[in-house]
């Protein structure tokens, strides 16, 4: 497992955008692509994705926080391809 840093992606010039949602809790579970939370810009409202299925552990920001590119939103636990599938059991 590892712990990823899940930050805004590139919203376009915007600088200050507001957080109006958290759709997450610590300990949830996301798949790649969940909406984390929302954030609205003068013109409409974006949700930032969960870059990869994980659990959440942190939450970083809260609503209201003023927002831009590269702002961390919250830590992300991982599992890394193979490891949740066990390896078949060897025929006898």
């Amino acid at each position: 497992m590892s712990l990823l840093e899940v930050k805004v992606p590139d919203i376009g010039d915007f600088k200050d955008v507001p957080v109006i949602e958290i759709q997450v809790s610590p300990g949830d579970t996301v798949k790649a692509e969940d909406p984390l939370v929302t954030l609205e810009s003068d013109k409409a409202t974006m949700e930032v994705p969960a870059p990869a299925a994980g659990t959440v552990k942190e939450i970083k920001l809260k609503i209201g926080d003023k927002v831009a590119e590269g702002t961390l939103v919250l830590l992300l636990e991982t599992v890394e391809a193979g490891a949740a599938a066990p390896a078949p059991a060897p025929t006898p």
